[in-house]
C-alpha cells in the first residue's frame, strides 16, 4: 500500500460522500465531533475564556463571532493546542486533547497572516507538510496538483507568494492547511486581509470548498456579515463567554440580549414598560417611541417591567400619511438620508429626541426621491417584526 493509499484509508471519514449531513446539531441524539467542556483560560488575574461549553458537529462551518478581547482567538488556540486550558477539557472525535501536542492533533490551523514561505513556490508551499511527513514524492505531487486545481491555482504553481494577489495568497494558505486532510480546520480571521469585494467573492469559494471536502471548519471572525454568510451556526462571544449559539437566521431575528442584537447587524433599541404579557403576545408602552407596541411572542417578566424592543431598520415602513394601524406606529422627522445604491438609509428624529434608523430597498429608480430632509413621516411595522429583550 502506498503512502497515498494509507492516507486515504486513514482519512476516509472526511470524504463528503460518506460524511454525515451538516445539520446534526438539530438531532438531540447526534454525537458531537468537537466537545468543549467548561473551558476556562486565565492569564494571571485576567480571564480570557470563562467556563465555555460548546458542541460542534461533523461538517459544520462554525463561526466564533466577537469583538476584540472577547476570547474567540484564545479559544481557537486552545483547540489547536497552542494554549493549555486552565480548567476544563476539549475532545475531538471522542479523544481528550489534554497533553496532546499541536502536531499530534487531527487539526490544522490557517493564520490571518497566511504565514507562507516567501522563498518557496506555490506548489512547494502547499506540499511542505506532506514532504516533512516523509510522503513519497510521487504522491506529494499528485496531492498538490489536486489541491491546487481545487482552489483554482494550478496555473500559478511555479510562482512565489510575492507574485500573487491577496486573494491568491489566501487560497494558497488554505490549500496548504487542507492538503494533509485534517479532521478539523481552524481559521483565524481568514479573510481579514482582503478588500471588501474580494472578501465577498472568497466567502462563497470557502463555503464550496468546505462542502466539497467535508472537513469541519471553525472560523474566528469579528465581521458579522462574514459570519452570517459563511456559517452553519454562530457562537457569539463577549468577555470570554458564549452568550448565544444558533443558526444565522436565529441569531439575527431572535437575539437573546441587547448585546447580541446590537453586535449582529443594525438595530433600533426602544425602551418601554410591559403592560400586557400573554402567552402569544406582549404589549409595551413606550414614552420614548410615543406609541404602544405589540409583539407576537410572550416573555416571562414582572408586571410593568422595563424592557427593550429590538427593531431592525429594514423591518420599518415609511409613509407620509398615517397608516390605518394605531399600534406599532411612530411619527418623526427625517434628519439624514444616505443613498447607498441598492438601499437608502433614513435617520428619523422622534418628538422624544430618540433617533430611529430605517433602511428601504431602492427597488424602483425614483424610490430615493419620495422622501427628503425635514419631511414629517410615519414609521410603522408588523407585530412579528420586533423582539422584546429583558437583558
Amino acid at each position: 500500500m502506498t503512502t497515498e493509499e494509507k492516507s486515504n484509508q486513514t482519512n476516509s471519514d472526511t470524504n463528503p460522500l460518506t460524511a454525515p449531513v451538516p445539520d446534526l446539531w438539530r438531532d438531540p441524539n447526534a454525537t458531537p465531533f468537537v466537545e468543549i467542556e467548561n473551558i476556562t483560560k486565565k492569564f494571571g488575574d485576567f480571564t480570557a475564556v470563562d467556563n465555555v461549553s460548546l458542541k460542534i458537529y461533523k461538517r459544520e462551518l462554525f463561526c466564533l463571532l466577537g469583538g476584540s478581547g472577547s476570547g474567540k482567538s484564545t479559544l481557537l488556540r486552545m483547540l489547536a493546542g497552542f494554549e493549555a486550558p486552565t480548567s476544563g477539557r476539549i475532545l475531538i472525535d471522542g479523544v481528550d486533547m489534554a497533553g496532546i501536542q499541536p502536531w499530534n492533533r487531527p487539526v490544522n490551523m490557517m493564520f490571518q497572516s497566511y504565514a507562507l514561505f516567501p522563498h518557496l513556490s506555490v506548489e512547494k508551499n502547499v506540499g511542505f507538510g506532506l514532504r516533512r511527513d516523509g510522503m513519497a514524492e510521487e504522491d506529494v505531487k499528485r496531492r498538490v496538483k489536486e489541491m491546487l486545481d481545487m482552489v483554482q491555482l494550478g496555473h500559478l504553481a511555479k510562482r512565489k507568494p510575492n507574485q500573487l494577489s491577496g486573494g491568491q495568497r489566501q487560497r494558497v494558505a488554505l490549500a496548504r492547511s487542507l492538503i494533509k486532510r485534517p479532521k478539523l480546520l481552524l481559521l483565524d480571521e481568514p479573510l481579514g486581509a482582503l478588500d471588501k469585494k474580494l472578501r465577498e467573492e472568497t466567502q462563497f469559494e470557502l463555503i464550496n470548498l468546505q462542502e466539497e471536502l467535508g472537513v469541519t471548519f471553525i472560523v474566528v471572525t469579528h465581521d458579522q456579515e462574514e459570519a452570517m454568510t459563511l456559517s452553519t451556526r454562530i457562537g457569539v462571544m463577549n468577555h470570554g463567554e458564549i452568550v448565544q449559539v444558533g443558526e444565522p437566521h436565529d441569531i439575527y431575528e431572535y437575539p437573546n440580549s441587547r448585546y447580541v442584537a446590537q453586535f449582529v447587524g443594525s438595530v433600533n433599541m426602544i425602551a418601554g414598560k410591559v403592560s400586557v404579557d400573554e402567552v402569544d403576545h406582549v404589549v409595551v408602552e413606550s414614552e420614548e417611541a410615543g406609541c404602544t407596541m405589540r409583539i407576537d411572542h410572550g416573555i416571562s417578566c414582572a408586571p410593568n417591567q422595563e424592557v427593550h424592543v429590538a427593531l431592525r431598520p429594514e423591518k420599518i415602513m415609511v409613509a407620509h400619511d398615517k397608516p390605518e394601524q394605531d399600534l406599532n406606529c411612530m411619527k418623526g422627522r427625517i434628519e439624514e438620508i444616505a443613498y447607498m445604491g441598492s438601499l437608502s438609509v433614513f435617520r428619523v428624529r422622534l418628538p422624544s429626541g430618540k433617533e430611529i434608523r430605517v433602511t428601504q430597498p431602492n427597488y424602483a429608480r425614483d424610490m430615493g426621491a419620495r422622501f427628503t430632509w425635514e419631511d414629517e413621516v410615519y414609521l410603522y411595522w408588523d407585530v412579528d417584526s420586533s423582539v422584546v429583550l429583558t437583558v
